[in-house]
């Protein structure tokens, strides 16, 4: 909750703005019950009278009032009975033949005042009038029968004064209708704005942290990546911010409304008097006894579904990326149930939670109409009693859903919060690893242009974290402009490791590597790589045309430096055979071309970054012979003002090497010319022995 409550305070005026027009909606909400009580009561029951001061009576009972307060009231309350009503002296505005007493506007101003003064004396004067009821018996009736029989004594007041009392019950009705409408209106446009509100500060979350995961992966070195899978990196940067961004819109829209609506509620219906206060306390402990039972059974299993979704995408990447090698093992059904397993594994989870949580709504509707069969149970009995009106009782019952319902809409968010909270973790772990390989706080700024490329080891040593071995020991050799420097060794004894320390994939463990003078630690990572070509032992392309993959190093790169990268890698001539030349599409990962093709790309688009250090990563291992001495020898002539070096498995890529250097378990064995290893190195001998007849060792048949 407290890494939700993280994202939604980046989005702070727009919550609070959600949060006045839930008080907005909250506030229309609870008073429409009240309008629906009062439609019921005084609308239909009461026929519309609000007061039990009549507006208008005839000058008969305006005496026969007067008597009686005469005797029952105060003078103060005499003498206000008499201020508020004026004598008319003919009947203009009031249907009647006998001359009637009108409620002044000073009168109206004290209407509340005056209802007190005559709800006391009322019933005395039903008694006089009707002779059916003794006064000791009327002060046993309830407080609520007195107040009816005052309203039915305004109502026939009204009727002798000549108020025609359909059209006074219409214009009531028309009136409070009108409020309603009027609340109502205010409270859609309210949930609107709410709605748009929440949708807009869920999206901008969920851009926000796509944004923010992506460039902390992106600027991630290769410890980093290993520490988080692929697979995983992939479901925290989409499912998992899907999660949040959901569970934000909602919370947004229904956790906070639910108590806002639930507290208004408790107060509206302490309002009603109705006396049944305590079926609420029952049903929220019934809830919160269901709520807390099927979270704590469920809340486990929220915990661990995250992890096996992202060993399914794991499953299901390994899968897809490794095809081709399934097919060709036939092993087809073994890789189905695997992937059958992770799938049964997530669903049986999910299962498990879903049927945990099923049992949520059916409880809550139990529990709802168990309420309302006790509301309406107790609540006949009072309205029989006289203790309770009708209306009032149709407030209590919506006031009580209303209560009922935030609970409700808390207790959906509380099937959804834990599986978010996970997310949201799994994302803030992504985000507070540190890259290991960062800038200094005042790095070294060289200039590629003014940079000269001579590259030094200097008594290298490197090991991965967890190894109980270094993978690289005691390498010391220095690289020149002009010069090719291959590595070459047996597989797994670490030449692309020796490369990557280069641009610092990785950082050395001891000793230093250092260009032109200058510790490549020491460096700003965005000028040492802006340095050196690169070229991957696999080649990677990236989807969109031939073009934009050859001046993947920035838009400095002309028309005609990428054509000429090209030629020197031996890639026109496939280029040239599509329609579309450069611009043909690239498919994701290069799946549309070949692996020779490819690897040709990969080295153009090296070329065309024009760098000072070229590091080739065994990428000629996709090239025919022939392909691959005419590259090295238009490679050559590019490359005579840079440095270059080349990790190969074939001796006939580095035959013609400045400088070959032999590794053998991560230690330089033989470093020297061809010719030199040949009678020096026993490592190299038996490499170039088991590649190259006794003609080509001598390097005149390969040129």
């Amino acid at each position: 909750m407290i890494k939700i409550f993280k994202n939604l305070w980046t989005e702070k005026k727009t919550v609070l703005a959600i949060v006045l027009l839930l008080i907005v909606q909250a506030y229309c909400d609870l008073m429409l019950p009240n309008y629906t009580s009062d439609i019921v009561d005084v609308g239909i029951m009461q026929k519309g009278i609000e007061h039990v001061s009549p507006d208008a009576m005839s000058e008969e009972n305006y005496d026969r009032f007067y008597k009686m307060l005469l005797y029952t009231a105060e003078e103060s309350s005499q003498k206000l009975f008499s201020d508020n009503y004026v004598l008319l002296e003919e009947s203009y505005d009031y249907d009647s033949t006998a001359r009637v007493y009108r409620l002044n506007e000073y009168g109206k101003e004290n209407r509340e005042k005056l209802d007190d003064v005559l709800f006391s004396g009322m019933m005395t004067a039903v008694s006089a009038m009707d002779g059916t009821q003794s006064g000791a018996q009327s002060t046993e009736m309830s407080e609520s029968v007195v107040l009816q029989q005052a309203y039915l004594l305004a109502a026939q007041e009204h009727e002798r004064a000549g108020i025609d009392a359909q059209e006074y019950q219409m214009n009531y009705l028309l009136k409070t209708g009108a409020v309603m409408l009027l609340y109502a209106i205010v409270g859609m446009a309210a949930a609107i704005a709410i709605g748009y509100l929440s949708a807009r500060c869920g999206a901008r979350i969920g851009r926000r942290l796509r944004k923010q995961v992506f460039h902390k992966v992106v600027s991630y070195s290769n410890h980093e990546m290993n520490h988080f899978s692929t697979a995983s990196l992939i479901t925290r940067s989409t499912n998992d911010i899907q999660q949040v961004q959901m569970v934000s819109i909602m919370f947004l829209r229904m956790v906070l409304y639910a108590p806002i609506v639930g507290i208004g509620g408790i107060v509206m219906v302490a309002q009603t008097r109705t006396g049944l206060g305590w079926i609420i306390v029952v049903a929220v402990i019934a809830i919160l006894c269901l709520i807390g039972s099927l979270v704590a059974v469920a809340n486990p299993k929220f915990k661990i579904m995250q992890t096996l979704v992202d060993k399914l995408n794991l499953v299901s990447r390994e899968v897809l990326t490794g095809l081709s090698v399934i097919r060709a093992f036939s092993r087809e059904e073994y890789e189905e149930k695997r992937f059958a397993g992770a799938n049964e594994e997530l669903m049986k989870t999910q299962l498990f939670t879903g049927r945990v949580m099923n049992f949520m709504m059916p409880g809550m509707m139990l529990i709802m109409n168990a309420i309302s069969v006790a509301i309406v149970w107790f609540g006949a009995k009072g309205v029989d009693l006289g203790n309770l009106q009708v209306g009032d009782l149709m407030a209590f019952i919506t006031y009580t859903m209303m209560i009922v319902m935030s609970f409700l809409m808390i207790t959906m968010m509380s099937i959804m919060l834990p599986r978010a909270g996970v997310a949201a973790g799994r994302i803030e772990e992504v985000m507070k690893m540190d890259s290991s390989i960062l800038d200094k706080q005042q790095p070294v700024v060289v200039s590629a242009k003014d940079a000269k490329g001579v590259l030094s080891f200097h008594d290298v040593a490197f090991r991965y974290d967890g190894a109980d071995e270094n993978a690289l020991e005691h390498i010391s050799f220095t690289a020149e402009p002009g010069k090719t420097t291959a590595i070459i060794g047996s597989t797994g004894c670490g030449k692309s490791t020796l490369l990557h320390l280069i641009p610092r994939f990785y950082d050395v463990t001891e000793g230093s590597v250092t260009i032109d003078g200058v510790d490549v630690r020491d460096m700003e990572l965005k000028s040492l790589r802006e340095m050196i070509g690169f070229v991957p032992q696999k080649g990677v392309l990236f989807s969109g045309t031939i073009a934009s993959n050859l001046k993947f190093a920035g838009e400095q790169i002309t028309d005609a430096q990428m054509q000429e990268a090209a030629q020197i890698a031996c890639a026109t001539e496939f280029i040239e055979e599509k329609t579309e030349g450069y611009e043909s599409p690239i498919a994701q990962g290069g799946s549309n071309v070949s692996g020779g093709q490819k690897q040709r790309l990969s080295i153009a688009r090296a070329i065309a970054k024009q760098p000072k250090i070229y590091l080739f990563d065994d990428s000629f291992s996709a090239l025919d012979y022939k392909t691959d001495a005419l590259l090295r020898r238009a490679l050559k002539e590019k490359t005579k003002d840079a440095t270059v070096l080349i990790v190969a498995q074939r001796i006939s890529t580095i035959l013609h090497a400045d400088r070959i250097l032999v590794l053998e378990d991560g230690k330089i064995v033989g470093m020297g010319t061809h010719e030199e290893l040949l009678d020096s190195c026993e490592a190299y001998a038996e490499i170039a022995g088991s590649q190259l007849s006794k003609s080509e060792l001598k390097g005149g048949a390969l040129a």
